[in-house]
């Protein structure tokens, strides 16, 4: 079993927090591992066929496949059981969040007060409605709450909850999916040794860290909207020796100069914004961007080309776990967005992006799995 790290501002458990939290991680991996296939017997033993007799036709997308899948006893149980896992891992996190936050918040000033790194807030920043409307991930608050002066509780609700949910996927510093990107842009680009990097809604900054660690002559910056999740991020970073310029900043138009960054990248945020947002995020990462430059969004995996069973088991979250955006973002053609943001024919494109340690608990595995990457190149 991967074990997180401990760092200064990460929430400690006493021994019932940690059973009650280790629990709730051991039921995501028996859904995962023992529940889960059972929905794929279920369809292809009783559900299809009883489609099969009723039309004519075998289910020819996700929605008819849902019609039906949701009205059966076994996956409504596996949906129950999912959901209600997720939201007893923010609930046994929130005790030792709550029970620590005056320590928790202290350890994050004395971080800042003995900082490499930055952190800018803004008072008069306003979050994006599609984050304000409803919870993502069901996190209470959201990633933008901000409880108490100085308060850094959002990010520790986060830090902890992120592991748990992932079941460890991630690594003992949840920063996988940051060292996986690096690799995947060090093999396509060599020549390039960037002196700028900005990571779009870079919350924790558990991805964030490792480009300053691949590039440590690199200033990185990383931008959220939420003020308590950057102030975790700044004293998390510090307590961990790696200095980042955090801001408060939405990425779909920052304070950035034209031309500042050599690299932009994101990592598994895109499908938290908006239909509107995503063509305005990617210009913006134009404009920041010198000539040469790249850009790099990584997200969940495609639904489109997929089996409609497979897409219609895919989109979980976005039913049950508050990711609304997440199914429209996977089908649009963001290399058409791309192309329309600025980015020339050709000089933007679609890429998957393999983990760099193989997930090995997942609740439903796509073809081919891997984390596609808009790339663009300026």
């Amino acid at each position: 079993m991967v074990t997180q790290v401990q760092h200064d501002v990460l929430p400690s458990r006493t021994h019932d927090e940690a059973a009650r939290q280790d629990y709730y991680m051991d039921i995501r991996r028996h859904l995962a591992l023992n529940v889960a296939g059972g929905n794929r017997t279920v369809y292809g033993n009783v559900v299809k066929p009883a489609f099969l007799k009723t039309h004519g036709r075998e289910p020819q997308d996700r929605g008819e496949v849902r019609s039906v899948m949701t009205r059966h006893p076994y996956y409504q149980m596996y949906s129950a059981m999912q959901r209600h896992t997720q939201e007893m891992t923010w609930d046994s996190v929130l005790d030792s969040v709550e029970r620590e936050l005056p320590l928790l918040n202290e350890r994050a000033k004395q971080q800042a007060a003995k900082a490499k790194g930055t952190l800018t807030l803004d008072p008069a920043f306003k979050v994006p409605t599609y984050l304000t409307f409803y919870d993502i991930h069901l996190q209470p608050g959201g990633y933008h709450a901000n409880a108490c002066p100085g308060d850094v509780s959002a990010g520790a609700l986060y830090d902890r909850a992120t592991f748990m949910y992932a079941m460890g996927n991630l690594g003992p510093r949840s920063d996988y999916l940051g060292t996986s990107l690096i690799a995947h842009f060090k093999a396509r680009f060599p020549g390039i040794k960037p002196k700028r990097i900005l990571d779009m809604g870079c919350t924790t900054g558990n991805s964030t860290l490792p480009w300053k660690e691949a590039f440590p002559d690199a200033e990185v910056y990383g931008i959220d909207v939420g003020e308590s999740i950057l102030r975790y991020a700044h004293g998390r970073a510090e307590s961990m020796g790696v200095p980042v310029h955090f801001s408060q900043q939405n990425a779909e138009r920052t304070n950035f100069a034209d031309g500042f960054f050599d690299v932009v990248v994101s990592h598994i945020i895109m499908h938290e914004t908006s239909t509107p947002a995503v063509p305005r995020i990617f210009a913006e990462s134009r404009r920041i961007l010198r000539e040469g430059g790249v850009m790099l969004h990584m997200d969940n995996p495609r639904l489109s080309g997929l089996q409609p069973f497979d897409a219609f088991l895919a989109e979980w979250e976005v039913y049950n776990n508050n990711e609304r955006f997440g199914g429209t973002y996977r089908e649009m053609d963001i290399v058409a967005e791309g192309e329309k943001a600025g980015f020339s024919k050709g000089r933007v494109v679609l890429e998957k992006v393999a983990m760099v340690v193989p997930p090995r608990v997942m609740n439903y595995q796509t073809p081919g799995f891997g984390f596609p990457c808009l790339i663009g190149e300026k």
